[in-house]
């Protein structure tokens, strides 16, 4: 693992700089938090799906397999609270749940405010993003607490996952919990999936996916602590996607051989390598160096691993760059991006603050260095 690492690492280091496109906007409105995936299923097999939240609706935008120009194709707002949603997750069902067969695309996002309670909240679009249909809310707060970041994941029994981030607990100021279902519909209770001893901590942003070897693979970030790595990005892994070891362990830091690392909003994305593992791509809103400072590679960076996030990080360039990122809730708050279908270049999605003072996205495309061997 470590001579891969150390030839991910040359390889990075002497291949040439890459001609980055200039970044192009999805939008000209408010536009916030892009979550993007590619679909795998239907007609629409290999188009990208980006689902972005504007004023109190979600917008969708379809693009082509090669991923060269994005279209807004559907729209929703959650009649149940209308005038909030944060933090949505577009999921493509792997495998039949209930009545919806594979390929069915869902959205699971936070609705509504502190002072009614926020719900996670899922819909369903049964044409790859076109029309949505409310489906079912995998898990509430009461008033005054905070649910946020749901995202999905078919376990290894063909059961829906809602992972979600629950700050109303009485011993934790926030902990990863989890709800399951059978058929998407009727939900079981929460259960701590990452509730580190320290109460104080706050774990939050978990998402999921499965690598091509069959083992699921979680990231998310632990906030409050005490020293340096205020919000930083932490993961675990999973042989079925419903044991993930003992919810008082705090995980692994993904770094790189110096020791960057990633704060806040962290996100991933798989790509193909030639190996059983693949590659996993990990997006973060700061790029932090080794000694707790801004790196001075901060919003323009992205960190790879050649065997599916157990060691090795390396630096790629981020698609979007982003000048001055930095703790805010747009300047490249949790970027997103899925990679092309050879694994060779990011489509990136990442949002900043426009001239106007609102918050818009962007898209680009960078290359990825290639697979060291």
């Amino acid at each position: 693992m470590l001579i891969t690492a150390l030839a991910a690492t040359l390889a990075v280091l002497t291949s040439p700089s890459p001609v980055l496109a200039a970044p192009v906007l999805l939008t000209g409105v408010e536009s916030r938090y892009p979550h993007a995936i590619r679909l795998e299923h239907g007609t629409y097999r290999g188009s990208i799906l980006v689902a972005l939240h504007g004023f109190h609706v979600v917008n969708v935008m379809r693009a082509t397999r090669a991923g060269k120009k994005f279209r807004q194709i559907g729209t929703f707002t959650d009649e149940v609270s209308a005038h909030a949603s944060c933090c949505g997750h577009l999921y493509e069902l792997p495998r039949q749940v209930g009545d919806m067969p594979a390929g069915t695309v869902l959205w699971a996002g936070s609705v509504g405010l502190r002072h009614e309670g926020l719900k996670a909240r899922i819909w369903r679009s049964d044409d790859a993003g076109e029309t949505w249909q409310h489906l079912s809310e995998c898990a509430r707060e009461m008033p005054g607490g905070g649910l946020w970041e749901p995202d999905l994941s078919v376990d290894a029994r063909g059961r829906l996952n809602c992972y979600f981030a629950d700050e109303t607990h009485e011993r934790h100021s926030r902990y990863i919990g989890r709800s399951v279902s059978a058929d998407g519909v009727l939900w079981s209770g929460k259960e701590k999936v990452v509730a580190v001893s320290d109460g104080r901590l706050r774990p939050g942003m978990p998402q999921v996916k499965r690598l091509p070897t069959g083992d699921f693979y979680m990231m998310y970030e632990i906030c409050s602590q005490p020293d340096q790595y205020f919000c930083e990005a932490y993961h675990r892994s999973s042989r079925d996607g419903i044991n993930w070891g003992d919810p008082a362990w705090q995980g692994m830091r993904p770094t790189t051989k110096d020791g960057k690392y990633f704060a806040h909003t962290p996100s991933i994305t798989l790509a193909p390598n030639g190996t059983p593992w693949g590659r996993v791509i990990l997006m973060g809103q700061m790029l932090m160096s080794a000694d707790g400072k801004v790196d001075p590679g901060n919003g323009r960076t992205v960190f790879v691993s050649e065997n599916g996030g157990r060691d090795g990080w390396y630096e790629a360039p981020a698609p979007v760059a982003v000048a001055g990122a930095r703790d805010d809730k747009c300047a490249n708050y949790h970027p997103s991006g899925v990679a092309s279908l050879d694994g060779d270049e990011l489509i990136g999605f990442a949002s900043d603050v426009a001239a106007n003072g609102s918050c818009h996205t962007s898209w680009a495309t960078s290359s990825l260095p290639p697979f060291p061997g």
